[in-house]
């Protein structure tokens, strides 16, 4: 009957639930004896590293949430007193704030391997957009997350970033004001930010549901972006992906450990641990360090209204990737040209990462302005011309063939 699990389990139990509730056929089937291709690297474990912190940023945002007072008055109070009273207080604060930076390295990564690969191209646009969906939720539930503890920081980058939305015609001071919940940044704007930062994660837990669903109905990508022709393609994911997967975790874990237990406030900002004050602006206002590149977008406009639209517009134009590269070849590992463009874009990413760290004046205005102008020519004008430019090195036939050609390769 249409619905019911083919699988037949020893346990008598497991067998009786599963009949009538199909779910460990279920993750049997789409988890454990999933075909998966047999030549993923470890770029590929970061998917799993993510779906990791995001699971490690719920737990221990709930936690917090226990013991944070949503007030201007007692809120940047309330964090000290998870810092100094709460037991492990200390210890969930710095793995929660760590935690933010190191999902956004590992999806920053994660975004920049299926670039490379290609894994934005037929039939996996959806999964790509699902992608970038999760991306844009995870930017807005951090910039929320960043207000709560009530520093300098957190309140002036509030006023500023909400502040942009004035530059929209007719109603963008009403939409100013609805976000501050008044004409000012004060209470309201805290506990409308209080509410949207614990709410999001959950829309960004069903976004990733929808994700993996997306994923498995065309499979996995891989390295040579050929699809699978054959069983002899592919390995079932358990326990040959889970055991990579796993080893990739624990060396990220440790990574973040490093962090968390010897540079908690490394990649923070010292004026954070002043307390809010409305009458003294920090000399330079900054966003946490994985909004910089896109806070130099919006800085290098010279128009504020220009500058809101080009700073979205570099998120948006992520959608429009499958449509833009009008190259056949998916992978850019037998792209020449591709191959240099896509280091380039990389290191322009960078510097306007630097860029946006420093003040806006002198020599970084200049360079700001050139590497946004670089950021769009890359999908505007670069990717649709190289595609039909350039001359892709020869495929192999099959993911099998190229598997054994580097064995071969290796063992001669």
């Amino acid at each position: 009957m249409s619905g019911h699990s083919n699988y037949e389990f020893k346990n008598p139990l497991v067998n009786w639930v599963d009949s009538r509730l199909p779910i460990v056929s279920l993750i049997k089937g789409q988890a454990m004896d999933f075909p998966t291709p047999k030549n993923l690297n470890y770029w590929w474990t970061f998917g799993g590293i993510l779906a990791i912190m995001l699971v490690l940023q719920l737990i221990t945002g709930i936690v917090l949430v226990m013991h944070y007072t949503p007030t201007a008055d007692l809120a940047f109070d309330s964090v000290e007193h998870i810092m100094r009273d709460v037991n492990y207080g200390w210890l969930l604060r710095y793995m929660h704030a760590n935690g933010a930076s190191m999902f956004f390295i590992a999806v920053y990564i994660h975004i920049f391997r299926g670039m490379y690969y290609g894994s934005y191209k037929e039939p996996r646009e959806v999964l790509w957009m699902l992608g970038v969906f999760i991306f844009i939720a995870m930017m807005a539930t951090a910039f929320m997350g960043y207000v709560l503890p009530w520093g300098q920081m957190s309140f002036w980058g509030a006023k500023v970033i909400t502040n942009l939305f004035s530059a929209i015609p007719f109603v963008g001071d009403s939409i100013v004001t609805w976000l501050w919940g008044g004409f000012n940044v004060g209470d309201p704007t805290l506990n409308r930010f209080f509410s949207l930062h614990y709410l999001l994660p959950f829309v960004l837990a069903a976004l990733v549901f929808l994700h993996i669903w997306a994923l498995h109905v065309p499979g996995n990508n891989n390295p040579t972006g050929v699809e699978v022709k054959s069983e002899a393609d592919t390995l079932p994911f358990h326990p040959y992906y889970t055991m990579k997967d796993l080893f990739a975790i624990v060396v990220f874990l440790m990574f973040m450990a490093a962090f968390v237990f010897f540079a908690p406030n490394f990649m923070g900002h010292a004026d954070n641990y002043i307390e809010a004050n409305p009458l003294s602006t920090p000399p330079h206002i900054v966003p946490e360090w994985y909004f910089l590149p896109f806070y130099a977008i919006l800085r290098s406009i010279p128009d504020k209204l220009l500058g809101v639209i080009a700073m979205f517009s570099s998120l948006l134009i992520l959608l429009a990737l499958p449509w833009l590269d009008s190259s056949r070849v998916r992978s850019g590992k037998y792209r020449p040209i591709f191959k240099q463009l896509f280091w380039i874009f990389v290191f322009n990413c960078l510097v306007l990462g630097v860029v946006g760290g420093q003040p806006p004046e002198g020599i970084w205005v200049t360079i700001g302005r050139i590497s946004t102008a670089y950021y769009f020519l890359h999908f505007i004008i670069l990717l649709p011309l190289i595609g039909l430019l350039e001359s892709p090195k020869p495929l192999p036939a099959s993911i099998s063939e190229d598997v054994l050609a580097k064995s071969g390769a290796k063992s001669s």
